[in-house]
């Protein structure tokens, strides 16, 4: 077992930590080894986000270590939400924590949190949108996310909670885009033993402490209360169901893609679906469809309820009007389509092929 007390880390030629291997350091190595095996470039730049907490603190360090050995320069950027007291001085700590681990560029970069959508998800956008325009100024061809394990299971609890079906439920993956996970894995009791290992002192968000934000409450009484009283391994047969359901998710997602095509039609103000083709399939098949379109051609996320209502058109239809949607968007039975538009308009215009 690692020891609680930091180990003495040393120092190469180039200035960089060495700290003593243990088995939590050497975890997380091999963790973002994996992820960084993804078939990069020689040279290619990746960055850690880096909030100074243990998560993302563990990660630095171990892309620090596995980058160059991989053929790649490894920078940080940190974003400063401005969200407490003295958010920029934990910023500036983190930056220099991200510098003595030989990481290089070290990016901080202050947003404006507005709460648009509530304070979570106002952080969380303006965090991103930071974050790819790091990417894009500095040409980084990936950024790490310290999210866990344990990460995971909070999410998979908390899309339980709301009813959010599959997609929710299949929690965060490995990569999206240019964001790789490599932590997804990891419990966070193991990041912070290997910043201890480290000699790294990691920082401690007061917000994680926070009871008003569900994800807290999550973390610190629903997760323990379900180990006390079903066993331990909780945490890791929530992450393994999201990984079953994301692997559901993307055969369904990628048979749609296979024959989206032909099963819509062309309409004058949006676009018409097979109501024959919709009945004859599966309810799961038939309702992600009709979810696909209406967020691909409209940008609109349809919930449980509200695809049902549509889906009804076609399963249980008798002569009702059409169901009005987000944004502005209608479906309406018409004929043998289902058409969904903008402006009401139901006129299916011939296919082009």
């Amino acid at each position: 077992m690692p020891s609680d007390e930091p180990s003495e880390p040393r120092v190469d030629a180039s200035g960089a930590r060495r700290p003593r291997l243990t088995p939590p350091i050497a975890d997380v190595r091999r963790a973002v080894r994996g992820a960084l095996a993804e078939g990069f470039a020689d040279d290619t730049l990746v960055l850690v986000a880096l909030s100074g907490g243990a998560d993302s603190l563990a990660l630095a360090a171990a892309t620090a270590f596995e980058a160059p050995r991989a053929g790649l320069r490894a920078g940080a950027v940190i974003v400063d939400h401005g969200l407490q007291d003295a958010s920029d001085e934990v910023a500036a700590r983190a930056a220099g924590q991200a510098r003595a681990l030989g990481l290089d560029p070290v990016l901080v970069r202050r947003v404006v949190v507005d709460g648009e959508g509530g304070p979570e998800a106002s952080a969380r956008s303006a965090r991103y949108a930071a974050l790819d325009a790091a990417a894009a100024e500095t040409g980084a061809a990936a950024v790490l996310l310290g999210h866990t394990l344990d990460d995971q299971a909070e999410t998979v609890l908390l899309g339980l909670a709301r009813g959010s079906g599959g997609g929710s439920l299949s929690g965060m993956a490995a990569r999206t885009g240019r964001y790789l996970r490599p932590l997804l894995g990891i419990r966070r009791a193991t990041t912070r033993q290997a910043c201890l290992d480290a000699g790294l002192e990691p920082w401690d968000d007061p917000h994680n402490a926070d009871a008003s934000y569900a994800r807290v409450r999550v973390r610190d009484h629903v997760l323990p209360v379900l180990e006390a009283e079903l066993g331990p391994g909780i945490a890791e047969a929530l992450a393994r169901t999201a990984e079953q359901l994301r692997e559901d998710e993307q055969a369904f997602d990628a048979q749609i893609e296979e024959f989206i095509e032909e099963v819509c039609e062309p309409a004058e103000a949006g676009i018409a679906i097979s109501t024959g083709w919709l009945a004859a399939n599966p309810a799961a098949l038939r309702q992600r469809v009709i979810r696909h379109v209406v967020a691909s051609e409209f940008g609109v996320s349809l919930s449980r309820v509200q695809t049902l209502e549509v889906a009804r058109l076609v399963t249980d239809w008798h002569g009702q009007g059409p169901v009005d949607l987000p944004a502005g968007v209608r479906a309406t039975r018409a004929g043998r389509h289902l058409v969904f538009s903008t402006t009401g308009s139901t006129e299916v215009l011939p296919h082009d092929h």
